[in-house]
């Protein structure tokens, strides 16, 4: 259950760029790492030119990704290619003028620490853990 937040800044950022930074990241999620599309979440926010700045000056255009995810769903090689493809994507979606300062970060959150439908993330692995062992006393 990915919560993907993009911002991104640049005159040239529309609805065209916005909806092709959501379907990328949700491609991303799944074919990466490993998440349900379904329950992943993208909202891009777009800065007004002039709003952000690398080294204390403005850049025409800009962009940073911030995902959570629950901690140990990953590994670090999965982890390190998602960091890449977006890496490429904003170069490939917001062109070549981006500054070196553009960063990924992936958060790992606790799982007993966030949910979704009002279910926590530990919630539902004790769920799934009682479903396979009813589903085994079952058939046993």
């Amino acid at each position: 259950m990915p919560f993907v937040h993009i911002h991104v800044a640049g005159v040239s950022v529309g609805a065209r760029e916005i909806r092709e930074l959501q379907a990328k990241a949700t491609d991303f999620m799944v074919d990466i790492m490993r998440k349900r599309p379904e329950v992943t979440a993208v909202l891009v926010d777009v800065a007004e030119p002039g709003s952000w700045s690398v080294g204390g000056e403005p850049v025409p255009v800009a962009a940073h990704l911030d995902v959570k995810v629950t901690r140990g769903t990953n590994t670090h090689e999965e982890k390190a290619r998602f960091v890449a493809a977006v890496a490429s994507m904003f170069k490939q979606v917001l062109g070549p003028d981006l500054p070196l300062a553009v960063y990924v970060v992936v958060d790992e959150i606790e799982a007993d620490a966030w949910g979704y439908d009002g279910i926590t993330q530990e919630e539902r692995r004790f769920m799934r853990a009682q479903s396979v062992t009813a589903d085994a006393t079952k058939a046993a």
